[in-house]
């Protein structure tokens, strides 16, 4: 399970890091990623940490087909959270082959974008 403070619930912010953050492109899903070390909902100095928030639609599948792939990616998106910078807004959007995907094959795809977002990879 994804910790209450790294997710991502607020429409504004899922509009944020999708409208002015980088995005990269997998064939199983695309990862958006907007950069930054403050909460315009929160007052004061503190940097909060990396939220994150998922996008799965009903074309990758039926209700548990989606429910299944939203877990997947919460737990891989858990264990990434130290790479991400702090105060970062992460938005993952399932394809559709995502549904039929396993969970290797959805670590892969977003290893890949991550690396590329924060720097890593060449496009």
């Amino acid at each position: 399970m994804l910790p209450t403070e790294n997710r991502l619930r607020r429409r504004e912010d899922f509009a944020t890091a999708v409208r002015r953050g980088r995005r990269a492109g997998r064939p199983l899903l695309v990862v958006h990623l907007r950069s930054g070390d403050t909460d315009p909902h929160v007052t004061g100095e503190t940097v909060p940490p990396p939220r994150a928030g998922f996008v799965v639609s009903k074309a990758v599948g039926g209700a548990v087909v989606r429910t299944a792939v939203k877990r997947r990616l919460r737990h891989l998106v858990r264990d990434r959270l130290a790479q991400l910078p702090p105060g970062s807004l992460v938005v993952v959007r399932a394809l559709p082959g995502a549904g039929d995907a396993d969970h290797a094959q959805l670590a892969r795809d977003l290893d890949a974008a991550l690396q590329r977002l924060l720097g890593g990879g060449a496009r």
